[in-house]
């Protein structure tokens, strides 16, 4: 998607070979613009899937996963990252491990939120390594849903992510896709969207 990428390129910030800074227009600060034109996007796509709910991971998924939601005339559920008191009954849980904090935490989806009936579309802003949306796919699946797609705003291609994903048997599609990052230095790949 070149709207996002020209939008990496011109805000997002490389700190190192693995960690890029997009917290200027996704993460902090968000542009509902581009939150728009990617819910748009991924919808376009996924239109014909027959997704009933779009998921995410709280907290820098909800904003393009709302926009993808409201496309599609879906509901978006929000997967917890910490118990709440007032999540109370049946939960779905599963323990991941962030790449860019490096920490761990339980997922956590309230079972009434999902049904065996649901064809769920995950939506995420980074692929690295593939713990979040493996965390997010172990809920559908305790929930006896399907997964229908995973929708990445930034895929980094050379992390294992995709492959791990996709020796799941999930298709995973990226709005941009970065092949290189170094200090100041951003380079893409051809993106799925």
């Amino acid at each position: 998607m070149k709207l996002l990428e020209d939008k990496i390129s011109a805000e997002g910030k490389a700190l190192s070979e693995t960690v890029l800074k997009v917290d200027s227009f996704i993460n902090h600060l968000v542009d509902p613009v581009l939150m728009q034109e990617i819910g748009k996007t991924f919808a376009a796509y996924y239109k014909y899937k027959g997704v009933t709910k779009v998921f995410t991971i709280e907290s820098s998924g909800i904003a393009p996963a709302v926009y993808t939601a409201a496309a599609l005339g879906v509901p978006m559920v929000i997967l917890k990252k910490q118990t709440s008191k007032i999540l109370s009954g049946n939960v779905y849980q599963t323990n991941i491990t962030s790449f860019t904090k490096g920490t761990s935490y339980e997922l956590t989806l309230n079972s009434q939120y999902i049904c065996p009936e649901d064809r769920i579309l995950i939506i995420d802003d980074f692929l690295a390594n593939g713990e979040a949306a493996t965390g997010a796919s172990t809920l559908v699946k305790k929930g006896g849903a399907e997964i229908v797609g995973i929708g990445i705003l930034i895929e980094k291609v050379f992390q294992r992510g995709r492959k791990r994903l996709e020796d799941q048997g999930y298709e995973v599609r990226s709005l941009a896709r970065v092949s290189k990052l170094a200090k100041g230095i951003i380079q893409f790949t051809e993106a799925d969207l």
